[in-house]
């Protein structure tokens, strides 16, 4: 609901004080630009290089090139593929392909990344680095919102935690 794929059938979805569900269909495109989203399965492009799976939302957005080329190499540099950029997604491994996601989500620099089950399939290490890059992520000033059935690393964060069943807030913890 936050990136507007869904209204809710009841109550309201405010994100930075504006009710979404009010948002006029002409307007989510560009609010939908503010948000990085990574996906729990990845979502890549596996005809396309990794740098072209990190490059296809500043081509969708008409960012210049040049431009786009020194952000992408940027991000893929914070998420450690720099490397990598030529190589295609069969030729990584889950973890390597959780950060090229990680890397596409934040290479337009949102003020919001959503996560939902980023750690999902990864060992407690590469867990745990993916978590860092998040900290690293809110630390210059991005929301970060994971979802997450990984409670005991989710809790390691420090940070926030609402706790949701059957679609109700159950519980608010930790730091505002």
């Amino acid at each position: 609901m936050v990136m507007r794929l869904e209204k809710p059938s009841r109550g309201r979805v405010v994100v930075a004080g504006h009710d979404i569900a009010q948002l006029h269909a002409s307007q989510v495109p560009f609010y939908r630009r503010q948000i990085g989203v990574v996906f729990q399965d990845h979502q890549l492009l596996f005809d396309r290089s990794i740098f072209h799976n990190v490059s296809l939302p500043l081509e969708i957005q008409g960012v210049e090139p040049r431009e786009a080329a020194r952000r992408v190499r940027a991000a893929l540099d914070k998420v450690g593929l720099l490397h990598r950029e030529k190589a295609l997604p069969i030729e990584l491994s889950g973890g390597e392909q959780q950060r090229v996601g990680i890397a596409r989500a934040v290479v337009n620099k949102p003020a919001l990344l959503l996560a939902d089950e980023p750690t999902g399939n990864l060992d407690p290490q590469l867990s745990a680095d993916i978590m860092a890059l998040f900290e690293d992520f809110n630390r210059i000033g991005t929301t970060v919102m994971i979802a997450s059935h990984d409670l005991a690393l989710i809790a390691r964060l420090r940070h926030r935690i609402l706790r949701l069943s059957d679609g109700r807030l159950v519980a608010d913890e930790g730091a505002v």
